[in-house]
């Protein structure tokens, strides 16, 4: 597909080396020289130099045949007004990156006057991460599947775990919960398990289920998933900012630490009475006493500073029993930040980058029927929900029967709105939308699944 991503900050970066590394034709359009300079010498990709928000540079850029046009500039505006143009040349499709949430109440006009095929918020797609973590504290990773009626949950299996030192099918057969490991991450490697797969320390383990069974199976596994009461979050920012918000209406009780004082006012006028807005100097471990770290649930940093939302994790982890998470912007040195002992690490870039990357697949596999598609296992392996066509292979025979790829897994199926983990004698019928989780790339097809005829 031929992708011109206009805007080459830190997300715009991160869209065009993903979208290169999966053989897109990219071009990239910025204003500053340098920075285009430095991208296109760092990444194999077409460039521009200029203002994508006007005619003359789009028409130059060949927007009339693109496939998709991204927009990530800074501003908004700017986003909306080059999707505009660029839809008016003749480009399929378009996304802009809009942040404001004065936007928000009206996002769904803007979509539709602007003919955006999507809409990109990167700071709410980063606090919708989080806060889904904190709906269960022990995991490290959460995907939905089945409009939220179905879920991925990747926890680490620590000393004490039920889960160890036995299989899968005994380990699971003694907790009587209906739940499937679907896969397992250790080390640098990740295995599609069998039920014969034995569970080690320190693994982190791909669990699928549904909301209700999820919550069984942490309650009979005795893993420690209480109900987060409390949260505080340092930074002031827009990620922090929407999950507040989202956290309020899970009924967390919320706190905000933010150093500038101007910020702290605008928060406390969009927050209102909701949220607890604390001016003070969130790296101050005296500021954190004061505010009750240790009696807290989660603690989130979320400062523009690495370095300081590094060490507000680790120093919370000596203090208290939160659940932490810590966002990381800068991805140099994440061999070493990954062996940190800091909770969950949110990578903001690699979230949008992740959004727009979802879209395109969906974009180039929609004669496949794709609902959803999440890489799972910190990246080791991707999860499929596909609709089933009426001429798939994959009717008729017991899965049992069927000749599945090595590393692929059929791990449940939802039919007419009734979900259950598939056994051997089950089949697959035309309309059944189905989840498919596998360690092989280069998959899109549902019949790819299967081994040649």
């Amino acid at each position: 597909m031929k992708i011109i991503v206009v805007g080459c900050g830190k997300i715009g970066r991160t869209i065009a080396e993903q979208l290169n590394n999966e053989n897109h034709e990219v071009i990239i359009i910025d204003n500053d020289r340098d920075i285009v300079e430095q991208v296109s010498s760092e990444i194999d990709v077409m460039s521009m130099v200029g203002n994508g928000a006007t005619y003359n540079v789009l028409k130059q850029a060949g927007v009339a045949k693109a496939d998709l046009v991204i927009a990530v500039t800074p501003e908004d505006e700017v986003n909306m007004l080059c999707c505009l143009i660029a839809k008016k040349i003749g480009a399929k499709h378009t996304i802009a990156r809009i942040r404001n949430p004065e936007y928000a109440e009206e996002i769904d006009y803007i979509k539709d006057e602007l003919g955006l095929s999507m809409y990109l918020n990167p700071e709410r797609a980063t606090a919708t991460e989080i806060a889904k973590l904190l709906r269960f504290p022990s995991a490290i990773e959460v995907d939905t599947f089945a409009k939220g009626r179905i879920e991925i949950l990747n926890i680490e299996l620590k000393e004490g775990s039920h889960l160890t030192n036995s299989t899968i099918s005994e380990s699971f057969k003694k907790l009587k919960s209906h739940v499937l490991v679907c896969a397992v991450r250790r080390g640098d490697e990740t295995f599609i398990p069998d039920g014969s797969f034995e569970l080690k320390l320190g693994d982190k383990v791909s669990i699928l289920a549904s909301s209700y069974n999820m919550d069984e199976f942490f309650h009979n596994a005795h893993i420690q998933d209480a109900r987060i009461k409390n949260a505080m979050i340092v930074g002031g920012g827009m990620i922090a900012f929407y999950l507040a918000e989202m956290l309020v209406k899970a009924g967390i009780t919320t706190k905000i630490i933010e150093r500038d004082e101007e910020r702290c006012e605008e928060l406390s006028t969009m927050l209102g009475n909701s949220v607890e807005v604390i001016c003070g100097d969130g790296t101050d471990k005296l500021v954190l006493e004061e505010e009750g770290l240790s009696s807290e649930g989660a603690f989130v940093s979320l400062t523009n500073i690495d370095e300081e939302n590094i060490m507000l994790s680790l120093y919370a982890k000596t203090v208290s029993k939160a659940k932490t998470i810590t966002k990381i912007d800068h991805m140099a040195f994440t061999n070493i930040v990954d062996k940190l002992d800091i909770g969950v690490k949110i990578y903001p870039k690699e979230i949008a980058a992740e959004y727009i990357i979802r879209y395109v697949r969906a974009m180039q596999n929609s004669y496949n029927k794709i609902e959803a598609l999440y890489r799972i296992a910190e990246g080791g392996a991707e999860a499929f929900e596909f609709r089933v066509p009426a001429d798939s292979r994959m009717i008729g025979p017991t899965l049992a029967e069927l000749k599945l790829k090595k590393n692929v897994l059929v791990c449940s199926i939802n039919r007419y709105g009734n979900i259950y983990t598939p056994k051997g004698s089950d089949t697959i019928q035309e309309g059944d939308i189905i989840i498919i989780v596998t360690t092989l790339s280069g998959l899109s097809a549902l019949d790819d699944f299967l081994e040649d005829e």
